[in-house]
């Protein structure tokens, strides 16, 4: 299933004073890359960023802009402690810790970046994934995980969080 209408231009309509219109469907992309040659697991989350800054508003009783300057380092402390909240890794059953590297918007999207160190290899990863459950029980998440070039995909409707990659 290729959900590419979710990167459309113009999908996420605003009101003149830019305020965020709600949206028809609530969706999130997981991309876990085993990168042999760095030994690392890099991790990226997309998602729209005005359920992103919401959510992130909420849960820190804070009235924060995702474009402002200002407002940044406060993205940089919130994001990371969040998707820790809702993403959970195990490589081989060990769980892994990862690391925030940044975040930044495009069009309607937020981009996360996540990485753990000193994974040269995996053959089983599993995946507990809840970003933006909190937000809206219409949320779904996709997870892609690629490891030596095979990519496996899988799609988590609300309220399943869990999901299981063999390679």
């Amino acid at each position: 299933m290729v959900y590419t209408c979710w990167f459309a231009p113009g999908l996420m309509n605003t009101t003149p004073s830019n305020e965020a219109v709600k949206h028809p469907f609530y969706i999130a992309v997981t991309e876990i890359n085993l990168n042999t040659s760095d030994k690392t697991l890099e991790v990226s989350c997309k998602m729209f960023a005005d359920d992103l800054e919401q959510i992130i508003e909420k849960n820190n009783h804070a009235q924060l802009d995702i474009l402002a300057d200002k407002d940044k380092s406060k993205f940089d402390s919130y994001i990371p402690a969040y998707v820790k909240s809702h993403l959970n890794l195990s490589v081989d059953g060990k769980a892994i810790d990862l690391s925030y590297i940044g975040f930044e918007k495009e069009k309607e999207s937020a981009y996360c970046y996540f990485q753990a160190e000193n994974i040269s290899s995996l053959k089983k990863i599993e995946v507990h994934n809840s970003i933006l459950h909190d937000f809206t029980a219409d949320q779904v998440n996709i997870i892609h995980v690629t490891v030596n070039g095979k990519r496996q995909s899988t799609k988590l409707d609300y309220p399943n969080t869990n999901a299981n990659f063999t390679f």
